[in-house]
């Protein structure tokens, strides 16, 4: 990516050097930070964009910047630092920072271009985060970033680079009214979000790279289907990079009034009350999108290679998560089974077709990424993946199946909230939402054991690793989950891979 300046007059390298240290202190403070944890070796200026020039008052500085890391224990220097990420930060700028924007300052500057001001997290400043809705609403260029609407009329969806989704409402798709009271959302983990008068919601990607984000990929994709269970993007903005725009941010309708799958379940199972009748429907809603994805982008038949590929995977994140959890390495031996069996599928069948369907899914599927409108209809959000895998891979054609393990284990999560332990909850709703999934697919996940055990594995697996970081009291859940699949090894693994149907 080209390097970018404030101003023809600026310094970026002065710049960059003035914000150095108060960057050092904030940034691995912040809960979308990747990085937390190793120590940051330095930053590297990638551009620099005003989006509203530092006068007298405030400033709006947008950046990116590449973060420096070193290994853990490692000093700085050459071989043992980590590649770099790249992040979007938006500074405020100003003189004086008021009493009420005190919770997000970044820290005073004392030389370089901004030297006497301060700096902090536009997001929080009504002002900056209103002007962000603005430049969105307008479409256009400004340095290395552009501002895209999506346009209407029914006309043919094109590349996130360009304007393209169909939406009915303008020239420019959905209606995007002026003066929108903004307001922060404080509760994600990768991102960040703002809410429009609870009419949008626009979500800013904090670690970008190149290449077209599944977040905004996909919904407009399924906007060209006319699928109505995930908002269609209104607008959004990229940044010119060397090969591929970077995504910066998508806009979509906010469902007002909505609760997400996770605060609604702990609601019903805070009242001992049935969440059968919402996972059934949220099956059916899964089973929706997975179609109108499967009409909409390229579905590939895996043949007997592509097979033992995925199996191969699953078993190297299974080896390396025993290494990074202890508690995992007895639980080793059968989950690999698991994947054995997966990769055994199709094996009858020499080279050819397997039958196993592959194709675009949300890939991260679970509770908190689906909405309940207040008129009961379920929508699904995020499809970003999961943030700390390749964009690539991301990117690729899956088995259904994966979507569909990753809400299974989100109901087990639920259920083990409250104590005590019941599994029926749980099992009711995997039930439930399998059925559901049936009603609209014509295909019961059930169906297909081998593939939906090895899923559910890797899925449990992932969630070792992640509550052994980041929530340690938190990890007898997947464990539990591990040894409830190691104990159904031998009649799940037994199975007739001749019978595993596809997803």
């Amino acid at each position: 990516m080209s390097e970018a300046a404030t101003r023809p007059s600026a310094d970026p390298g002065a710049l960059l050097a003035s914000l150095d240290p108060l960057l050092r202190g904030w940034l691995p403070r912040q809960r979308w930070f990747a990085g937390k944890g190793r120590p940051v070796a330095g930053f590297d200026l990638v551009a620099a964009t005003e989006l509203l020039p530092p006068g007298a008052e405030q400033g709006l500085l947008h950046l990116l910047v590449r973060v420096r890391q070193s290994l853990p224990g490692a000093a700085p220097a050459a071989g043992h630092e980590l590649p770099p990420d790249c992040y979007q930060l938006l500074l405020g700028i100003r003189t004086e920072l008021p009493p009420r924007l005190a919770p997000a300052l970044i820290g005073h500057v004392t030389g370089g271009p901004l030297a006497g001001r301060t700096v902090y997290e536009a997001l929080h400043d009504p002002r900056l985060a209103a002007l962000l809705l603005e430049r969105l609403r307008l479409p256009g260029r400004l340095g290395v970033l552009r501002f895209l609407r999506a346009p209407g009329n029914g006309s043919a969806p094109g590349s996130p680079g360009s304007p393209g989704s169909p939406a009915a409402g303008n020239a420019h798709g959905i209606d995007i009214p002026p003066g929108l009271v903004p307001r922060a959302l404080g509760a994600e983990q990768s991102n960040s979000s703002l809410v429009y008068g609870d009419r949008f919601i626009l979500k800013l990607f904090r670690r970008v790279v190149p290449g077209v984000n599944p977040d905004l990929e996909l919904p407009l994709a399924l906007a060209a289907q006319g699928c109505r269970r995930v908002p269609p993007p209104a607008a959004w903005m990229t940044a010119d990079g060397a090969d591929e725009p970077l995504v910066l941010g998508v806009l979509q309708p906010y469902v007002a009034g909505a609760t997400d799958g996770w605060e609604l379940a702990l609601q019903v199972l805070a009242k001992g009350a049935d969440f059968s009748a919402e996972a059934r429907a949220l099956g059916r809603a899964t089973a929706e999108v997975h179609a109108a994805l499967a009409a909409a982008l390229p579905t590939v038949t895996l043949g007997r290679a592509q097979v033992e590929l995925l199996a191969r995977g699953m078993a190297e994140r299974l080896d390396a998560a025993a290494q990074a959890v202890p508690a995992l390495r007895p639980y080793a031996p059968a989950l690999r089974t698991a994947y054995d069996a997966l990769a055994d599928l199709g094996g009858d069948l020499g080279e050819g077709d397997t039958g196993l369907m592959a194709q675009r899914v949300h890939g991260d599927l679970h509770l908190g990424q689906c909405l309940r409108a207040p008129s009961g209809a379920w929508s699904l959000i995020d499809f970003e993946g999961e943030p700390a895998r390749p964009l690539a891979e991301r990117r690729l054609p899956q088995p259904a199946a994966r979507d569909v393990a990753g809400m299974l284990r989100s109901f087990d999560y639920a259920a083990r909230v409250y104590r005590p332990w019941s599994p029926e909850w749980a099992d009711t709703c995997r039930a439930a939402y399998c059925s559901g999934y049936a009603d609209v697919s014509g295909r019961d996940p059930r169906t297909s054991p081998v593939l939906l055990r090895a899923h559910e594995t890797d899925k449990a697996v992932y969630e070792a690793v992640y509550e052994a970081r980041h929530r340690p009291d938190w990890l007898p859940v997947p464990l539990a989950a591990l040894d409830r699949l190691t104990a159904g090894s031998t009649r799940e693994g037994a199975a007739d891979p001749g019978t595993d149907a596809s997803l």
